[in-house]
């Protein structure tokens, strides 16, 4: 059996697949925010737990924020930044006793998932996205993921937010050192700001776009400047990569107008027939799953 954890910077989900692919057991707990050593100390218990619950010892796969780099073997890159300059595999692999714990990009193994069976499948390129926390992305093409060579490959959301309003510079600053990335923009927590900043009020993204359902004007227009950004920063990456289908991972893929809106935006931004755009842009067949099922699948069958 496998084990898949998906280590997000709100919540560590774990789950068990039987040898057939069934899921045998899932667990979710609050990420710690005090220490790494806690973070890592979480996922230890969530494995435990999972191994206690099915009765088996399991091969582990891991999803995290970030990437293991080639050059340190230290993570980096994580919007969680506790993991950074730490070496994550090896310490799991000591606190779990084992002689191999797989890693990777999270969003590689939400793009792995929407890829295989999900609302990417039969599709040649595929860019799955992390629109939660942070903003990251995954490539995957004829069904492999594209790593690259620093290990960044898909990590669109560290790029400036493309064609930026006179209002939009320098724009926030971001976790990176840098000032106007797309993740800066585009986060849950950015989305929510920008919105508090403009009414006043404290909502959680999926809420703004709930009060934009009503008829809020103040949500109505809030919504629609986070769907002309996000139509922005996604025609940049189909002017790049040209994919079949482009699939949103993390909270606010829970947010049902952007699938509709942002199409009929990036149609003034991608590179292409204003009229003819195949790119697709879906909601996550596994929902919050795809993830945890990616990094299970780090284990082959």
């Amino acid at each position: 059996m496998r084990i898949g954890i998906d280590l997000g910077g709100t919540k560590i989900e774990g789950l068990v697949l039987d040898d057939d692919g069934s899921e045998r057991a899932r667990l979710r707990v609050p990420t710690p925010r005090e220490s790494y050593e806690a973070t890592v100390a979480a996922v230890v218990s969530v494995v435990r737990d999972l191994e206690r619950e099915v009765g088996a010892r399991c091969r582990i796969g891991i999803g995290h924020p970030g990437a293991i780099s080639p050059a340190t073997g230290l993570v980096k890159n994580a919007n969680s930044t506790r993991l950074n300059g730490h070496p994550l595999d090896l310490d799991l692999k000591s606190a779990l006793g084992r002689d191999e714990v797989r890693l990777s990009n999270d969003a590689n193994c939400f793009a792995v998932s929407e890829a295989a069976d999900g609302a990417g499948a039969g599709s040649s390129v595929v860019f799955g996205v992390i629109l939660g926390t942070g903003v990251g992305g995954g490539i995957v093409i004829n069904g492999k993921p594209l790593i690259g060579a620093h290990a960044i490959a898909g990590e669109w959301g560290h790029n400036a937010l493309p064609l930026p309003r006179d209002d939009e510079r320098p724009g926030p600053g971001c976790y990176c050192g840098r000032h106007g990335c797309i993740e800066a923009w585009l986060s849950g927590p950015a989305f929510q700001k920008q919105f508090a900043l403009a009414s006043g009020r404290d909502l959680r993204a999926t809420g703004i776009a709930e009060a934009a359902a009503t008829g809020d004007a103040l949500a109505l227009e809030g919504l629609e400047i986070y769907c002309d950004r996000l139509a922005r920063a996604l025609a940049s990456v189909v002017n790049l990569l040209d994919p079949d289908v482009i699939v949103l991972g993390g909270g606010l893929s829970k947010i049902p107008q952007l699938y509709e809106r942002v199409p009929e935006l990036w149609k003034d931004y991608v590179f292409s027939e204003r009229d003819s755009i195949a790119t697709r842009l879906v909601p996550p067949r596994h929902g919050d799953s795809s993830g945890v099922r990616g990094a299970a699948w780090l284990w082959p069958l």
